[in-house]
């Protein structure tokens, strides 16, 4: 063989391993580099006050704004009338307080009944969850007037009102598993299936609302990143 063929090849060869090395170290620094812008666009901070300017941002944040300030002084009406708290009332405010609201509990009960303050210690734990809904209770023995309109013959009683008609009740503990340890939670159920209360809602104040905008900022910000 031409000794300067042979020369010429391992030239070549030499030559393609070295474009090959450097294609395949060219491929990492770039695989490197993305990753850092990749990262550098997700870690990069959000100018908030630059994207507020955006008017479908503004809306919502006003949307939301006026949502809270109309709930705020929804809750603060309802409180005016006695909602919020487990209160006693008398007989003599009873039509007022069953008809001055749009959903009632009112609690039947006797001083001296074991069961009837194990109901007490519940419906004072839900009055203030469920705000919408007015807690009272009344004692039977001041009450006789009611307790024979209402029908009412074993305690304790639970008697449920929507704009001011009794549509519903709860006698004892039968609905609650016949036992004095249920809880809470199984009285709120009950009540919830038989629609006197609503569900829960967990309130926001503004802060809680700033950081959930930021969020959503951060979010979609990431999203069009991604998408790039």
């Amino acid at each position: 063989m031409n000794p300067d063929s042979v020369k010429s090849t391992l030239s070549n060869l030499a030559f393609g391993n070295v474009m090959a090395a450097a294609a395949r170290d060219y491929q990492k620094e770039v695989l490197a580099q993305n990753k850092v812008q990749a990262s550098s666009s997700v870690n990069e901070e959000v100018d908030l006050d630059e994207l507020m300017d955006d008017p479908e941002l503004e809306k919502l944040h006003a949307d939301r704004i006026a949502a809270l300030k109309k709930e705020a002084e929804k809750r603060q009406l309802l409180k005016n009338k006695g909602h919020g708290d487990y209160r006693e009332i008398g007989e003599g405010d009873f039509l007022g307080e069953v008809t001055s609201s749009e959903k009632v509990i009112c609690h039947f009960y006797h001083r001296e009944f074991y069961r009837c303050k194990i109901m007490d210690k519940h419906l004072k734990s839900l009055a203030p969850r469920h705000v919408d809904t007015k807690f009272i209770k009344v004692d039977a023995e001041n009450a006789p007037f009611f307790v024979a309109k209402l029908g009412i013959k074993m305690l304790p009683c639970i008697v449920l009102f929507r704009k001011g008609i009794a549509i519903d009740r709860v006698v004892g503990f039968e609905d609650l598993g016949g036992k004095d340890d249920f809880t809470t939670k199984a009285l709120e159920v009950l009540l919830l299936k038989k629609g006197i209360i609503s569900e829960n809602k967990v309130d926001e104040d503004a802060n809680d609302y700033d950081e959930s905008r930021r969020r959503t900022v951060r979010s979609s910000v990431h999203s069009d990143s991604d998408s790039e």
